[in-house]
């Protein structure tokens, strides 16, 4: 559970670090330079193996709070260990890949000036290349897989309205800490990837709305943790799709769900034929098959927690405030088409 008392106003940035050496201090300089006037950094190391955990210890002493973890929990279990001692009205969460604007912070708790806002995401652009956006928020495919919004396109302003998102990415995201009390942490069974749509959707469930602050910039190592076309992320990626639409999506869209993944996969073959997407790249740098193996293990992996995915699928559609009719208004709204998620790198 979360601090019943926190201080009103502060902001809690919790960067999770896992062999961050290379590129940690400038993240946390980042966060240590903001304009916003109160600001508790929590670092929490995952159990690295480099020197960036010793480093991370001498860094904060005195100044930053540090959680040190004997394993790596992944993304989730970080974020929550952060979570838990952290004091802020407001928790924000930073790659240790990512640098932050120095205006960053400012912009998103701007965008809670609504009670009903629980979530903002920031500008999320590529840190090499940084007029390429790597994410503006997620879009979502009807079978529960996401992509980030707008991913892989120039910035030319298209996305420079402050309006309401369906969830916001992991990376770098504001979440206001009574929405957390009341829809619970991240789910640290998802390990990593697919674990900010879980948190989004269960939110919205609930009732709580979402915003998506333009101003508010983050530049970004995309995939330096696992690599961008790791066999090992392709199957966390497709374990916990599954997982998310076996939790969170109404009854008559979860039977028919298998139809879109079949039309998803067709789509995925092309990428694999022109050596493209995510599917393509895991082709193309391992193999066919290692791809192949990594689904194989999704799917066992997935059908052996479905009896405890069940049980909170339970609990979710018990506090529902949202009916299934808004939620079908939201995945039409922010979906995303089976070509682009397989065929966009």
């Amino acid at each position: 559970m979360t601090n019943s008392a926190f201080q009103k106003g502060l902001v809690s940035v919790v960067v999770v670090n896992w062999n961050g050496m290379a590129y940690l201090a400038e993240c946390l300089d980042s966060v240590g330079s903001q304009s916003y006037p109160s600001v508790e950094l929590v670092a929490v190391d995952n159990g690295s193996t480099d020197e960036s955990g010793r480093w991370l210890r001498e860094a904060c002493r005195g100044r930053w709070k540090v959680v040190e973890l004997p394993a790596n929990l992944g993304f989730a279990g970080g974020v929550n260990a952060g979570i838990r001692v952290s004091s802020g009205e407001f928790i924000a969460l930073l790659n240790n890949d990512a640098v932050a604007d120095r205006d960053w912070l400012a912009h998103l708790v701007d965008s809670t000036k609504d009670p009903g806002v629980g979530m903002v995401a920031s500008k999320i652009l590529f840190y090499e290349r940084r007029e390429v956006i790597d994410k503006v928020g997620h879009l979502l495919y009807p079978d529960g897989l996401n992509r980030g919004r707008g991913a892989g396109e120039l910035d030319r302003g298209q996305f420079d309205r402050n309006d309401e998102i369906f969830f916001p990415d992991g990376c770098a995201a504001l979440y206001r800490r009574s929405m957390l009390a009341e829809v619970g942490l991240f789910d640290e069974r998802f390990f990593a990837y697919g674990d900010d749509a879980d948190l989004g959707l269960r939110a919205r469930w609930r009732g709580w709305n979402c915003r998506y602050a333009p101003a508010a910039k983050v530049f970004h190592r995309h995939s330096r943790s696992l690599g961008k076309y790791s066999p090992f992320k392709a199957f966390l990626v497709e374990r916990n799709r599954l997982w998310v639409s076996v939790k969170l999506f109404p009854m008559p869209l979860l039977l028919i769900s298998p139809l879109f993944t079949l039309w998803r996969y067709l789509w995925h073959f092309a990428s694999i034929l022109r050596r493209r997407g995510l599917a393509g790249g895991v082709a193309r740098e391992h193999s066919a098959g290692s791809l192949f193996l990594a689904m194989v293990r999704a799917y066992l992996s997935g059908f052996r927690g479905l009896g405890w995915i069940l049980r909170k699928r339970r609990e979710v559609f018990r506090s529902r405030r949202l009916s299934h009719g808004e939620f079908y208004a939201l995945l039409r709204r922010y979906r995303i088409s089976a070509r682009e998620l397989a065929l966009r790198d």
